[in-house]
């Protein structure tokens, strides 16, 4: 009788492909029962999410791709990790060869902390179990965007400068980051796009 559930069971009984969710329902009433019912892939140990983020500026559309800025509140390093390559593998659908920038305020060791600490380390085993990708972290936003700062912060960085997939380190800096890109940048925001299921479940903003 509820139609967030009715519509992944026929997800899940394969009536339908897909299901998008959200117009009248929270973000947690659309993800939840595709918990319950869907289920993660083999391979992944968590449902995450990413939002590509598009806007045209000279003619050029440029896009970028940000997570997880709408379901994990604080991911561990492992969770970081996965939250990295779900997101940069969902990038390339879109066209995006991805650069990825683990966020932080410190630039590779620039800062203390253990908020710091988190994210160094998740950028440093996502490099050793994905050494073909182009990762970086951890990354101020300036250093990650900005050929100039980052010349001067991540210097011979070849992800620095030019970081089109960024992760964030928990969904509070991740909700305000994609919405202030929104906002004040003039990106259109896709998503959250979910990352992780059985089945293609999505949710509206």
């Amino acid at each position: 009788k509820q139609p967030n559930y009715f519509g992944t069971m026929l997800v899940k009984t394969g009536v339908a492909d897909a299901l998008l969710g959200g117009a009248t329902y929270a973000t947690a009433d659309t993800v939840r029962p595709a918990l319950q019912l869907i289920k993660t892939k083999p391979e992944n140990t968590i449902v995450s999410s990413c939002f590509i983020m598009t806007r045209e500026r000279d003619g050029v559309t440029e896009s970028m791709c940000m997570g997880d800025c709408a379901i994990n509140l604080h991911p561990t390093e492992d969770q970081l990790v996965e939250i990295m390559y779900e997101s940069a593998k969902c990038a390339e659908i879109f066209g995006i060869d991805p650069k990825v920038a683990f966020l932080s305020y410190s630039t590779l060791g620039s800062g203390k902390g253990d908020d710091v600490t988190l994210v160094a380390n998740a950028a440093a085993k996502a490099k050793e179990k994905y050494p073909d990708m182009a990762i970086e972290g951890e990354l101020q936003f300036d250093a990650a965007v900005s050929p100039e700062v980052a010349k001067t912060k991540a210097k011979g960085s070849k992800v620095a400068g030019q970081a089109n997939v960024f992760v964030f380190p928990d969904i509070n800096s991740g909700n305000i980051g994609y919405k202030i890109a929104q906002r004040c940048g003039g990106y259109e925001a896709f998503g959250p796009i979910l990352l992780g299921l059985n089945a293609p479940i999505n949710d509206l903003s």
